[in-house]
């Protein structure tokens, strides 16, 4: 249940501000809205106030902000009064705008969330600790008998005061046996541990490096120190464009087939990830719909027809030619562009259902 709710809040609120930039672009030149809908497929709960209707649909996977002048027979019938409600009469710029703001919403409010966390919370910093977090099965500091939450002293009878003396002195070891005296509890034991070669691999998995490790990890002492307006702003910042920077590599990284396409997930893994999350605690909730956030708005850039990328494409490709693309190539390339995510939906959800009957 927490699963479910978590992934209804995370994904309504993140297709909600989506939306909500279209609707405020469209509003701000002018154009009829006819319609704000949440979800997809059948209607659960409409209301209308003004020319908008505003409404909840059963699935809640996406969204759409329909705009009087989007249909070529909206377009025809239109009267001279009309065509200034009209999207398609709108100029290029304006209407790219339009298109642009639903994903620049989403990467804007993830901005505003870190903005927040850190305003009220302050900035994340770990300790300085030589506490052990996380041992790895089957690797020297495990057959060693290091365990977590031991706490390393020294190595060869040099102190180690911080993590960075632990990583020097095992990288420095040329694999030669190490003499480590850990604290455990009230007890101080000396445990000797041979290093191995061993690659070091970046987030996606590439090699990058061979040295010498133990298979341990730091633990990881999380705290909070206060900071003000402009410490909050620019911190926010940095998370958005570093959230940004590794959406935008893992795209590259699986078009070169560094990640395979069988990591990728649909909304089964989402909703999964999401309550975890909302079980580790509202930060780690909120920290990943700034990620999904900021997802979601870089999937939208990319230039397929039906996503906003797709459309943002075409309006290009119009204000070059200072003429639209015509409405047979658009038709067609829409068609393209609907088969090519409904192959990708099965293909996640497939993923989705062979980790969880492959787990």
């Amino acid at each position: 249940m927490n699963t479910v709710v978590s992934f209804i809040v995370c994904l309504g609120i993140l297709i909600f501000i989506h939306e909500l930039g279209h609707f405020l672009f469209a509003k701000l030149f002018k154009v009829r809205v006819l319609k704000f809908s949440l979800g997809f497929g059948p209607k659960i709960f409409s209301k209308t106030v003004g020319e908008t209707e505003y409404q909840l649909s059963a699935l809640p996977l996406g969204g759409y902000v329909k705009m009087f002048g989007e249909n070529p027979d909206e377009q025809a019938e239109a009267g001279s009064m009309e065509k200034q409600a009209s999207f398609a009469h709108k100029t290029v710029w304006q209407r790219f705008l339009i298109v642009l703001a639903g994903p620049l919403f989403n990467l804007l409010f993830s901005l505003v969330l870190f903005f927040f966390v850190f305003l009220f919370m302050g900035l994340p910093d770990t300790h300085d600790t030589t506490k052990v977090g996380q041992v790895t099965p089957d690797s020297p500091a495990a057959m060693a008998g290091v365990q977590v939450d031991d706490v390393i002293l020294s190595i060869n009878g040099h102190p180690t005061d911080e993590w960075m003396d632990v990583l020097n002195l095992v990288k420095d070891s040329k694999g030669e046996p190490l003499s480590f005296w850990v604290a455990r509890g009230d007890r101080e034991l000396e445990l000797v541990v041979t290093p191995t070669v061993q690659p070091v691999k970046n987030i996606f998995g590439e090699e990058v490096d061979q040295r010498f490790m133990i298979g341990i990890v730091r633990a990881d002492e999380l705290f909070y120190t206060p900071t003000g307006l402009v410490g909050a702003f620019t911190a926010a910042c940095q998370q958005t464009w570093m959230y940004i920077s590794l959406t935008v590599l893992g795209f590259v990284k699986l078009i070169q087939q560094v990640v395979p396409v069988s990591e990728l997930g649909g909304p089964i893994l989402i909703a999964q990830i999401a309550g975890k999350q909302m079980q580790a605690g509202w930060i780690n909730f909120i920290f990943f719909t700034g990620l999904l956030s900021v997802n979601l708005g870089i999937l939208n850039l990319l230039p397929i027809p039906v996503l906003d990328g797709g459309h943002l494409m075409f309006l290009s490709i119009e204000g070059i030619r200072r003429k639209p693309m015509s409405e047979k190539m658009q038709i067609y390339a829409q068609q393209v562009g609907i088969a090519f995510l409904g192959i990708a939906m099965i293909f996640v959800f497939y993923n989705d259902i062979a980790r969880i009957f492959g787990s």
